[in-house]
C-alpha cells in the first residue's frame, strides 16, 4: 500500500487543457449579462441619489434618498394614471391573446379545420414583414373611423392583433408536442372538443401558455409607437410613453425622479419573470417556440 502512495506521487500529473472555446462562450454570456445589468445598476444608484449627489457624477451616493419614490406616488398622480393605463392595456391584451391563441392553436393541430394549410402559410409569412410599422397609418385611420383614439380599447386592439401571429404559433408548436392519440381517445370516449381542450390539453399546454404570457407581456408593457400614435391626451396614454417624454424639463422631473420612474416600469417584468422563469424554461424545452 506505501509502495502504490508512492508511485501516485511520483507519477506526472495531467495538465488539464484549457478549452478556449467554453472560455469564449462563457466571456460572452458575462458580456452580455454586463451590458444588461449595468446600466439597471446605474438607473437603481441614481433613484436613490440625493438631488446633490446626482448632478455630481459621482457613482456611488454619499447620501442615500428613497424619497424619490414617495415623491413620484404624491406629487405625481398623472404618472400613476398612466402607469395604471399600461396595466389594464397589458393584462387586456394578454388575456385576450391567451385565450385567441389557444383556441387557434388547437383547432390547427387537433380539429379538421378546412384551409389549415393556407392558415397556416398566412401566419408565417406575417412573421417576416415589418407590419408593426408598415401597418400603423392603416390601423390609425381604422381607428379614428371607429372613434377609438385617445381610449384604452383603441391600444388593446390594436396590441391583440400584431400580437396573435406569433401567439398562434407558439400555442401550434406546444399542441404539436401532445400526442393526437390522446385527443382522438378522448373523443372515443364521448368527449367533446370543449370538454377534451378543457381537461386534457390544457393541463399538459400549461408551460407553454406561460410562455406566451410573458411574451405578450413583455410586448405590451413595452410597446410605445402605438401608444404615441393613437393618444394625445396625457390622461389615456401608457407609461412608456411618459417615461420618453419626461426630459422636456427639470424641477419635479429631476434625474433621480426620473430613474425611480424607470425602476417602477421594469419591476413588474423582472417579477413576472422571476415568478414564472420554470415554467418558462419548461415551456421553450417543450416546444414552445418550434414554428
Amino acid at each position: 500500500m506505501a509502495d502504490t502512495n508512492a508511485y501516485l506521487a511520483r507519477a506526472p500529473r495531467r495538465k488539464r487543457r484549457i478549452r478556449w472555446s467554453g472560455v469564449l462562450l462563457h466571456g460572452t454570456i458575462i458580456f452580455f449579462c454586463l451590458v444588461i445589468l449595468v446600466p439597471i445598476a446605474w438607473v437603481l444608484l441614481l433613484s436613490i441619489k440625493s438631488l446633490r449627489d446626482a448632478y455630481t457624477g459621482t457613482l456611488w451616493p454619499e447620501h442615500f434618498d428613497f424619497t424619490h419614490y414617495a415623491y413620484v406616488f404624491v406629487h405625481m398622480p398623472q404618472a400613476l394614471r398612466n402607469f395604471a393605463n399600461s396595466i389594464i392595456v397589458t393584462l387586456s391584451t394578454v388575456v385576450i391573446t391567451s385565450i385567441i391563441a389557444v383556441l387557434a392553436g388547437y383547432a390547427l393541430v387537433h380539429l379538421r379545420t378546412p384551409g389549415r394549410a393556407v392558415v397556416f402559410t398566412v401566419l408565417v409569412a406575417t412573421l417576416f414583414f415589418p407590419t408593426r410599422l408598415v401597418s400603423l397609418i392603416g390601423i390609425f385611420q381604422i381607428q379614428n373611423s371607429l372613434h377609438l383614439i385617445n381610449t384604452l380599447p383603441g391600444l388593446i386592439l390594436p396590441y391583440v392583433t400584431l400580437n396573435l401571429a406569433l401567439s398562434i404559433m407558439i400555442m401550434r408548436g406546444i399542441f404539436e408536442q401532445i400526442s393526437p392519440e390522446m385527443v382522438d381517445a378522448a373523443h372515443i370516449d364521448g368527449a367533446s372538443s370543449w370538454r377534451t381542450l378543457r381537461e386534457i390539453l390544457l393541463p399538459l399546454a400549461t408551460n407553454g401558455i406561460v410562455v406566451l404570457v410573458i411574451i405578450n407581456f413583455v410586448s405590451a408593457w413595452g410597446e410605445y409607437l402605438l401608444a404615441v400614435t393613437l393618444t394625445n391626451d396625457q390622461s389615456v396614454r401608457t407609461f412608456p410613453v411618459v417615461l420618453v417624454t419626461t426630459f422636456g424639463g427639470f424641477g419635479e422631473w429631476a434625474f433621480p425622479r426620473v430613474a425611480a420612474m424607470y425602476i417602477m416600469a421594469i419591476t413588474p417584468g423582472i417579477l413576472t419573470f422571476a415568478f414564472a422563469q420554470r415554467w418558462y424554461m419548461k415551456g421553450l424545452m417543450e416546444g414552445a417556440l418550434k414554428l
